[in-house]
């Protein structure tokens, strides 16, 4: 039988000879086009496996990948932990999910992955700022050539980094080059694009990164068949003190004005006596879209759109939480402090009024990677941002956080934390949520904070 990559799948030659009785081939379908048998790329593992059980003699032309020499240049000895992280993805059949909180090593932990599998690698990740420091990481911890695929760059050498926008395009002809994968922030995979980076390769070992595997939609389910189980998991407050900086969390009431409060309900009840009106409900999927397309089609719906903006801006932004940001900033003017909202106009809000840094979308990268080395050296004390640095940056200098706003989303506050727990000498860090009493906010502060790692403070 012949095996050969085409185009993100797998075509079967059974040859002249008929194949052995009872041999299935998994994932495979036939092709009346080519009359062969056709699987998609990220069945080649199992069709291999197979294969092998039904002894059949195969020539394999399918994978093009190779075998390097990838020694650590790193005098480093692992933690414990990272330790039984890559032994535990290794017994686990060479793929899967490790889970680590942001600031312990989960960068190096695929780096021993990828010496100890001493074959062609592809990182995949989300950002091109995270495509920078791996970039960085990789030429630094191997002696071998980094290639780049994104952000104007189409270089693929036998390790290689990339965004999961570059790989979604690329993967259809560079699927068979790489016999190991990492994913890095792996919970961006499930998307309905970024998955196909995984379905169209024919890597047989491949790892999955990340602090907060679980999504919104539930997709998190859908990453055992792209790359495996969550093979090793440890929590924040399970490493802290130890492996990450002693923190707290603590949860500050503010109050809004009596004109805040009149305009707050008033608007919010114009929002949700529509909502109740057309039956809308956002506790499934759908909602949000629905509620969008039925404000567009009337002047009413206009009207109760506007109403929820207003009401969450007033609830996200009152003059009650910038008042309270200011007692913080002089709290910790010796700190080195990070400063979260939900959207851009609040971060440029305070940076006027504050004369603080900002860090948003819009920030050009050699402005961003200035402020940040500006930040770390602490010519900067604070920088306030809205979620470009929820994920992927490295701030070690952080040990304070002030949460202004955000999403209820239990990753998104996570990362948050996630960004101030790199240990330090004496470190002991804190994170402060700013929430406007007696609105839906408080709601939104309880389900973002369903995680072990509030439990405490």
């Amino acid at each position: 039988m012949r095996l050969e990559f085409d185009r993100g799948t797998l075509l079967i030659d059974p040859g002249e000879e008929d194949p052995p009785a009872g041999l299935t081939l998994p994932g495979c379908t036939f092709d009346d086009r080519v009359k062969l048998w056709r699987a998609p790329a990220h069945r080649y593992r199992d069709l291999m496996r197979a294969l092998h059980r039904a002894g059949v003699e195969l020539d394999n032309r399918a994978g093009g990948f190779e075998t390097l020499d990838l020694r650590l240049r790193l005098e480093r000895e692992p933690f414990p932990y990272q330790a039984e992280a890559v032994d535990e993805w290794w017994t686990n059949g060479r793929g899967g999910v490790v889970v680590l909180p942001t600031g312990t090593g989960k960068t190096f932990v695929a780096m021993l992955i990828i010496s100890r599998v001493a074959r062609s690698c592809l990182v995949v990740v989300p950002t091109l700022d995270l495509m920078q420091q791996w970039y960085g990481e990789l030429s630094t911890a191997f002696d071998v050539e980094v290639g780049l695929i994104g952000g104007g760059y189409y270089e693929p050498k036998p390790v290689t980094v990339t965004t999961y926008d570059s790989a979604y395009i690329h993967m259809e002809r560079l699927g068979n080059q790489f016999a190991l994968l990492v994913f890095d922030e792996v919970h961006h995979l499930p998307g309905p694009s970024y998955a196909v980076a995984a379905e169209l390769s024919l890597a047989p070992f491949r790892l999955g990164l990340t602090a907060t595997p679980e999504r919104e939609d539930g997709g998190e389910v859908r990453l055992e068949r792209l790359v495996g189980p969550i093979v090793y998991r440890r929590e924040i407050g399970e490493l802290a003190g130890e492996f990450l900086a002693e923190y707290e969390t603590r949860r500050v009431r503010v109050r809004l004005s009596d004109e805040e409060r009149e305009l707050y309900v008033q608007e919010r009840a114009i929002y949700r006596d529509f909502v109740s009106q057309h039956r809308i409900s956002f506790g499934g999927r759908g909602g949000w879209q629905r509620f969008l397309m039925l404000t567009s089609r009337s002047e009413e719906g206009r009207r109760a759109f506007l109403a929820y903006r207003t009401q969450k801006n007033i609830s996200q932004a009152s003059g009650a939480k910038l008042r309270m940001l200011e007692t913080l900033i002089e709290r910790h003017r010796g700190d080195r402090a990070l400063i979260f909202t939900s959207d851009n106009d609040t971060v440029y809000r305070i940076s006027r009024r504050f004369l603080i840094p900002a860090i948003t979308h819009q920030t050009k990268i050699k402005e961003r990677h200035e402020t940040l080395q500006k930040f770390n050296s602490g010519d900067y004390p604070f920088v306030v941002t809205s979620r470009v640095l929820n994920e992927g940056v490295d701030v070690p200098a952080a040990n304070v956080g002030i949460v202004l706003s955000g999403s209820g989303s239990v990753r998104e506050h996570v990362q948050r934390l996630g960004r101030i727990l790199r240990r330090r000498e004496g470190k002991r860090a804190v994170l402060y949520e700013v929430v406007a009493e007696d609105t839906a906010e408080e709601f939104t502060s309880s389900r973002r904070r369903q995680h072990g790692a509030y439990q405490r403070g």
